[in-house]
């Protein structure tokens, strides 16, 4: 399926102009020769390092500050002077006659799965993790070939579940006996590759259930729930209890408890209906401004000034945030800030100054906000040190205002809202380099928002003196409340929380189409690898954008249009100067991302790719045109639905990522490791992943100190393990000769100027340890309404840290360390070394864990493109608890996928 384009249809071989495509054969010989001597490196290579020199179409402007041109270079006469390949001298319909003469393919390159009958890469050998090599490779060779082996396995599986699919459909669907039939709908089966515990049969071939049906299943089923065997005890799902009835707990998708089961649900017909009843309580709005005391006020240019209380409240958003150098030093946040803050001062009455004079307040650095600064910073210093019985109170009035809004009544079920919160007026920040960061994020006032609930239901009442903008009752909307921020001019919605039915539906519809993707997966390769050479131009940028969205995990990009938001761009929206090319394969791309976050690599492509990456950046284009000059992302998605319902560029994304952690958790082989050898084996498949899908991320500004006080652990540690040994010593000097001098030696990490130091730390650490209960202690006491403890208890309680302090002083003289505790023996001494020994190792992992991470965001790929489901996999076949990986907001959101697999180890994505 082509878009539909006049100009699509048109072949290369016949452009506007005779010579779009003539170049000198003999410059392309000595190119291919020279590109055959450079030995370029696996098609997927990233390089994740800096620019390098020697470029080709060296970017100017890196960030691509200029705007999305108008596709008008397609009408224009293209001059492609210097082609590089001699292929591509002649128009592409003569080159068909080179087929029957079989000569040299104009890729350098076999593609994978191609349908002329051509043969695969040679299998790449996969290992367990990246680091189970011992070879000098280097990470993104690594990297490349896993990946090559991944998609040489992912196309074998397609080609097996089709076939399977076509024998099903070809049987007649009395013979296909149904897995459901035995057994009710809330037991986790143990899947195939493409199994689904809740699907339906249609045909004799199982339906994906949809994950949008969060309506009342006794409202929608008709159908009996198939009862167990006589004889056989129903089973429980994991975390469920065991059902009593299953005819009418499994029909209406609840458990024992009243847990709404949507997973084990059968599918309703309309899934555009959301909700049949609704109710809430509105929003919360935050609190009104309170005027600043007269001690903390703005000056200018050195003299106090009197603001209207509206513009007073905009100084305080800056004067709070001076802490925040990144943003107040920023000069787009200065500039953006100043122009809506002189907007406010004149639609306000502008700046007096004491004697009621008006004060012209043109220059941003005659502003001095420190006072403002120094009354927020006492608030808050103020409100850390209160008492805990004071925050304690204070929490409890707070949940009790907000108790009304944090859960609506969702079809009759109780669900939890999650964004119930008006935001707080204060200044837009943004992320990256977003170009309205320091705009004045105005109060939003309930006239703004749209109430969405039920007909029957009770409206919330708006704030005194004020009313809603609307009130609606779309059953065809998941969204409660919304409204229109100005900086931006974006809609913001208040929606059900992480953990609610619709949230989890939703998350489980994304990954069920990415396996859905699977099965055709080797397909679209095959097509878009033969594409790259297409005759049409605007095929051949179409596959070649493919290429970079699958191999490269790039966004489509294209998906926004106004002026309001930062100028990023994605795959389809790549300009001239975001690419850069270096022969003989390499593709170098630089511009701002998602969130105006910069994105930069380097990576070694198909011969072919590059190619034709070279045609689309030849002249006339220049800076601010297109590369894809003939192809949008709504265009792509058109195309790639012919392939699967549904089917967009994001699904590429979740597709190769969950596909990639589940062939990568297959190869793990269940041994006898530690709990943190476990979690770091997890970590490693993930961080592969994370790299395979760019998700990167800045090293943060704490990260060495962070190391560093991990280092200072397991060197203490190290400390404690050689005062154990000594104080075996003490026990029974003999073991010296027995175990050998070696064995009592200090750890050379360690040096007496460091060992001095943490004996400081340690008795500093005990002091305020002690300091801190008696603290506590006294609070209780006074809180009963008892007299607090006098000042001697406290001495008396220091006794332990003097003698602490003397010992110390004592064993660093002598280097002699007497033995501590009842009745100490060398067994015990020893045993206490052993598990200094583990827990020195398990520190030592989490400092290489958190290293390796320092620069990869294993959070974005696991919370949001691998199948939470393979956690849980790993989880149950590693015998680890699932709170190694989901916090309790993951489980929460997770629940679907947690009590679905149930303590099934063997479910494949």
């Amino acid at each position: 399926m082509r878009p539909d384009s006049s100009d699509d249809d048109v072949p290369l071989a016949k452009p506007s102009h005779a010579s779009a495509l003539t170049i000198s054969p003999s410059t392309d010989r000595k190119m291919d020769k020279s590109a055959s001597k450079a030995r370029p490196a696996p098609p997927g290579l990233s390089i994740r390092h800096g620019p390098v020199g020697d470029r080709m179409d060296i970017d100017s402007t890196p960030n691509g500050a200029s705007k999305r041109k108008s596709r008008g270079s397609i009408g224009r006469a293209v001059q492609y002077k210097e082609q590089s390949d001699s292929d591509d001298a002649a128009p592409l319909a003569k080159r068909q006659k080179a087929k029957h003469k079989q000569v040299e393919s104009d890729s350098d390159d076999q593609p994978i799965a191609r349908k002329n009958g051509s043969k695969l890469p040679p299998s790449i050998k996969e290992t367990a993790t990246l680091e189970s090599s011992d070879d000098d490779q280097p990470l993104g060779t690594k990297i490349a070939q896993r990946k090559a082996g991944i998609e040489k396995a992912a196309a074998k599986e397609a080609k097996v579940l089709r076939a399977d699919a076509k024998v099903k459909k070809a049987t007649p669907k009395k013979a296909i006996k149904d897995e459901s039939d035995d057994e009710p709908l809330a037991k986790p089966k143990k899947r195939q590759s493409n199994g689904v515990s809740s699907a339906k049969k249609t045909n004799g071939v199982k339906k994906e259930p949809d994950s949008d049906s969060d309506a009342p299943i006794a409202k929608r089923t008709k159908k009996p729930v198939p009862a167990p065997k006589k004889g056989k005890a129903a089973p429980a799902t994991k975390g469920a209890k065991a059902v009593k009835d299953e005819s009418k707990e499994n029909s209406e998708g609840e458990d024992e408890e009243g847990e709404y089961r949507w997973w084990d649900a059968p599918k309703k017909e309309d899934d555009s209906v959301k909700w049949t009843t609704l109710e809430h309580s509105g929003v919360l709005f935050p609190p009104e401004y309170e005027p600043l005391p007269k001690h903390a006020r703005l000056y200018y240019d050195g003299q106090v000034v009197d603001l209207h209380v509206e513009a007073e409240e905009v100084a305080t958003f800056f004067g709070s945030m001076l802490h925040s150098t990144q943003n107040v030093e920023n000069l787009v946040f200065q500039k953006n800030f100043f122009n809506d803050f002189k907007d406010i001062l004149k639609k306000t009455g502008g700046a007096k100054n004491q004697d009621g004079k008006a004060v012209d307040i043109k220059e941003f650095k005659k502003l001095d906000f420190t006072k403002i600064f120094d009354h927020y910073k006492a608030l808050t210093d103020a409100k850390k040190a209160r008492p805990a019985a004071e925050k304690k109170a204070e929490k409890a009035e707070k949940d009790k205002a907000e108790g009304p809004y944090m859960f609506c009544k969702w079809d009759g079920r109780k669900e939890k809202v999650g964004n119930f919160r008006v935001e707080p007026p204060g200044l837009f920040r943004g992320r990256g380099e977003h170009p309205k960061t320091g705009t004045v994020k105005k109060r939003v006032l309930p006239e703004q928002v749209t109430i969405n609930i039920g007909k029957g239901a009770k409206v919330p009442a708006a704030p005194a003196g004020h009313k809603w903008k609307a009130v609606q009752h779309d059953n065809k909307a998941t969204w409660l409340a919304m409204w229109q921020e100005n900086v931006n001019g974006n809609y913001k919605y208040v929606m059900l929380a992480a953990n609610s039915t619709v949230k989890g539906q939703a998350d489980f519809k994304k990954f069920e189409k990415a396996r859905d993707l699977k099965k055709h997966i080797d397909r679209i390769r095959a097509d878009y690898t033969r594409e790259l050479k297409s005759e049409v131009m605007a095929d051949r940028q179409r596959a070649t954008a493919m290429y970079l969205i699958d191999k490269f995990a790039l966004r489509a990009g294209n998906e926004k249009d106004t002026e309001n938001e930062a100028e990023t761009v994605g795959c389809c929206s790549l300009k001239f100067e975001h690419v850069t090319l270096k022969e003989p394969n390499t593709v170098i791309f630089d511009f701002l991302g998602k969130d105006s976050i910069r994105f930069y690599n380097e990576f070694s492509v198909d011969r072919q790719v590059f190619k034709n990456l070279k045609m689309f950046k030849k002249s006339p284009k220049e800076d601010g045109d297109d590369i894809f000059d003939r192809l949008t992302t709504s265009q792509l998605n058109k195309h790639l639905s012919s392939y699967m319902t549904g089917l967009t560029a994001k699904v590429f994304r979740t597709y190769n990522a969950s596909w990639t952690m589940s062939h990568l958790l297959q190869k793990l082989k269940v041994e006898d490791r530690t709990m943190a050898e476990k979690i770091k084996l997890y970590n490693d498949c993930n961080r592969e992943v994370a790299i395979l899908c760019n998700h990167k991320r800045t090293v943060g500004a704490g990260h060495e100190a962070q190391m560093e006080k991990l280092g200072d652990r397991v060197k203490g540690l190290k400390y404690q393990k050689w005062r154990t040994k000594m104080m075996m010593l003490d026990v029974d000097p003999k073991l010296k000769k027995k175990k050998g001098a070696a064995f009592f030696e200090l750890d050379p990490d360690l040096d007496q100027t460091w060992i001095e130091q943490h004996q400081t730390f340690l008795v500093e650490e005990q002091t305020s340890k002690i300091k801190k209960k008696f603290d506590k202690d006294n609070e209780k006491l006074e809180a009963e309404g008892n007299a607090p403890m006098p000042a001697k208890e406290l001495k008396e309680r220091m006794k332990p840290v003097a003698e602490l302090e003397a010992k110390f002083k004592k064993e660093n003289k002598t280097k002699k360390v007497e033995a501590e505790g009842k009745g100490p023996s060398v067994e015990k001494l020893t045993a206490a070394v052993e598990k200094l020994d583990e827990r020195i190792r398990t520190l030592e992992m989490q400092c290489a864990d958190r290293e390796g991470n320092k620069e990869v965001a294993l959070g974005t790929s696991k919370i949001n493109y691998i199948d939470p489901r393979l956690t849980v996999v790993f989880s149950n076949k590693f015998k680890v608890p699932i709170e190694k990986f989901f916090s309790k907001t993951l489980r929460d959101k997770f629940n679907w996928a947690i009590q679905s697999v149930g303590e099934d180890d063997t479910w494949e994505f």
